[in-house]
């Protein structure tokens, strides 16, 4: 019979309790492994395989409780492993605690923001709270991760279909809506060659396949992808580009008073960052932002007038909640931006270089270019492209954006139309049960 010890050979008796409890469990002695189990936590609280064997067994017998208990004190001492969270998040909804259960799946993600079955576990949960739209982005990472289902554990392979089967009927409904909204606005423009903005939908929602475009969010066909456009093509810019030393100025004043600065990029802690980990949150890549997401930021743009009253001659996009943007762009010494694309070809963003070091460039798909203070460029930056600063100075760009010089004033209208129909569709709390 093997009892509870404490004394000098503790860590021998751990090693032996747990081969009985193991070789007990293969000879289904249930009872005895969970007596040896329970007996190897009194000598070692923390013991990972006691609590995990534990912990499940108390799970399949509907014993969330018991379960919960266990992998909380696992948690608490490998915060750092995914599937700990992933089990407290079960037992959790088990329990149907949802508040914690969505605290250990975040965790779960923190700790591997690929994690397939956390991913899975907060698509479902927040379908169950009927958050249609979030839900559906969720069960798209997941879509993104999985191997294909011939791949899969075949105990898998029924939530990753009913993910493809949530994503399927959500772009239908998505589709559907967007065709009703934008009737009106079709039959305004009936003698307009419109089919680019119709296949611009079909692509967004799934009904037709894009395979030349690497937009992130939003495509529009039929646009050539142009590395760099010719500058002549953008006599206003003339303006912007004479009052280069105004809007220096105006950025070094800004510089001087080191407020309204911001990171770049600033990706929530449980999502994948991929290539820009090592910038997110940075102050390495950071930015002023004079308008952001459509709107002027106050408090930045008073601070830059002469700025603004230039960029009033750029022909800026009108997508409500997304665009125009403007900014300037600072790119600490010893800092490179990684290869990635922007999110819609219907709008280019143009660069005004204010303060360019030796040793700093752009590429652009297959042309690579350096800055040369006054001298602005328009590029397409859904066409993948990247930046360095191998200097030991900071290098500071403007950045806005432009309507795409090939969309008409019809498409540019639909365009603009098309971004309130998605706030409308976002809008909306229908569910999707499948």
């Amino acid at each position: 019979m093997i009892t509870s010890s404490t004394g000098a050979n503790a860590p021998s008796d751990a090693v032996v309790l747990e081969a009985a409890a193991i070789q007990a469990s293969k000879a289904g002695k249930d009872d005895e492994a969970v007596r040896l189990w329970n007996l190897l936590l009194e000598l070692q609280p923390q013991h990972t395989l006691a609590l995990t064997t534990l912990g499940k067994r108390a799970f399949r017998l509907g014993d969330h409780a018991s379960a919960r208990r266990a992998f909380e004190r696992l948690v608490r001492s490998e915060q750092d492993n995914p599937q700990h969270w992933v089990n407290l998040a079960m037992a959790c909804q088990g329990q149907r605690d949802e508040k914690a259960e969505e605290l250990a799946i975040h965790n779960a993600l923190v700790a591997d923001p690929h994690d397939m079955v956390a991913l899975l576990l907060r698509a479902n949960l927040l379908e169950r709270q009927g958050k249609t739209h979030k839900s559906a982005t969720a069960y798209g990472a997941v879509a993104q991760v999985a191997p294909p289902l011939e791949r899969l554990d075949p105990n898998m392979r029924g939530a990753v279909e009913h993910a493809h089967r949530y994503i399927e009927r959500y772009q239908t409904d998505y589709g559907n809506f967007l065709d009703e909204f934008m009737d009106a606005k079709y039959r305004e423009f009936a003698g307009e060659d419109i089919q680019r903005f119709r296949d611009s939908i079909d692509l967004m929602v799934g009904r037709k396949r894009r395979y030349d475009s690497h937009s992130m969010m939003y495509h529009y066909p039929g646009l050539v992808p142009v590395e760099f456009f010719p500058r002549e093509q953008f006599p206003w810019l003339d303006a912007i580009e004479a009052g280069t030393d105004i809007i220096r100025e105006e950025f070094l004043q800004v510089l001087q008073a080191e407020q309204g600065f911001q990171p770049y990029l600033t990706y929530p802690d449980d999502v994948p960052h991929n290539q820009f980990a090592e910038l997110n949150n940075s102050p390495r890549w950071s930015a002023f932002h004079l308008i952001k997401d459509g709107r002027h930021i106050a408090g930045n743009v008073e601070k830059c007038p002469q700025t603004m009253e230039l960029l009033r001659g750029a022909p800026q996009p009108e997508q409500p909640g997304r665009t125009p943007t403007a900014m300037f762009s600072l790119l600490k010494p010893r800092t490179r931006i990684p290869a990635h694309v922007g999110v819609s070809n219907a709008r280019l963003l143009t660069h005004v270089p204010l303060i360019i070091p030796p040793d700093c460039g752009f590429r652009v798909g297959n042309t690579t270019r350096e800055w040369v203070p006054g001298k602005a460029w328009v590029f397409d930056d859904t066409i993948e492209h990247e930046a360095w600063n191998n200097s030991d100075k900071l290098r500071v760009i403007m950045i806005f954006d432009i309507w795409h010089p090939q969309l008409s004033l019809a498409e540019r209208s639909l365009i603009t139309e098309l971004t309130n129909a998605i706030y409308a569709f976002n809008s909306d709390s229908a569910s999707y049960e499948t």
